[in-house]
């Protein structure tokens, strides 16, 4: 058999944050969802030896996340590059990223579920 690639996937992590253009947004804050895909550059041993140094902590990539998470910024854009940079600097096994960061409730005055930023990312 051949492994053609590995993601791992981290679905609908939630944070409460201060991101926002708008001042009031960074002083009350609000809810942001996190959806990760994380392509792995080599998972043979964790996927034929059952070994951890093969992928990567779900635990460690929500950390690497929640921390730039609270680190407050204007545009979701920023803050989505920094989780993206700081997830490449601490695995060494991702070479690429798919992210989408969304604001559940943007205060534009409209009826929708969230907006979001989507950006992918190689090493």
């Amino acid at each position: 058999m051949h492994i053609q690639s590995t993601e791992i996937l981290l679905h609908d992590l939630r944070f409460y944050a201060h991101h926002g253009v708008l001042p009031q947004e960074r002083t009350v804050g609000g809810h942001f969802t996190l959806n990760l895909t994380l392509r792995l550059s080599d998972a043979t041993s964790a996927l034929f030896d059952d070994q951890l140094e093969g992928t990567v902590s779900y635990a460690e990539v929500y950390e690497v996340a929640a921390r730039e998470m609270r680190k407050p910024s204007a545009l979701l854009e920023h803050v989505a590059a920094r989780i993206a940079q700081s997830l490449f600097d601490a695995f060494s096994l991702i070479e690429h990223i798919t992210l989408t960061l969304q604001k559940d409730t943007p205060p534009m005055g409209a009826d929708c579920a969230g907006c979001a930023v989507r950006i992918a990312a190689a090493r």
